[in-house]
């Protein structure tokens, strides 16, 4: 009877270890949303099938946030001529002046984006730390959440893998 047990307390193991792998590594549909930058250009996720995505939600009042830019701003450097795409969404609490401020004098090559009313934020997953960055790949799914400072060497592979794959 004992190994019945024994075998039983396992497999429900195996199972409950299975079911929380794939939750972590979920694809998921990105939402149909837009961003407008603060130059004003309008891009929608659909407009940008085809390519890897970005999206990080940031704060100019994150010190994180900002420790990151610098190598944010290289690894799109390296991997846009390839196909990758970035979008920084500026949280709703996020004075637009100070993101304005920030992205002048950072020289930001990427689109930095406002969410006055936290819609975006909303639509990823109701995103409430930063920084919170959302890999998309080709095909317009969410394969990857990253919460805080990411292991930017893990980040790189999971970006060469995705810009690898066929759309």
């Amino acid at each position: 009877m004992k190994s019945r047990t024994g075998i039983l307390v396992l497999v429900l193991a195996a199972v409950f270890a299975a079911a929380a792998y794939l939750y972590s590594v979920r694809i998921t549909p990105a939402p149909p949303v837009s961003f407008t930058s603060i130059t004003g250009e309008h891009v929608g996720l659909a407009d940008l099938r085809g390519r890897v995505v970005l999206v990080n939600f940031w704060a100019t009042d994150c010190v994180i946030c900002v420790k990151e830019m610098p190598r944010l701003v290289q690894t799109y450097k390296t991997y846009q001529p390839r196909g990758l795409e970035l979008i920084a969404v500026a949280m709703s609490y996020d004075p637009p002046n100070y993101v304005l401020a920030y992205t002048e004098k950072a020289a930001l090559p990427f689109k930095v984006a406002l969410d006055p009313a936290g819609a975006l934020a909303k639509a990823f997953d109701d995103v409430k730390l930063t920084p919170t960055i959302v890999v998309i790949d080709k095909r317009g799914n969410v394969v990857k959440r990253i919460l805080g400072e990411p292991d930017f060497t893990a980040l790189e592979k999971l970006i060469e893998e995705k810009l690898a794959e066929p759309v």
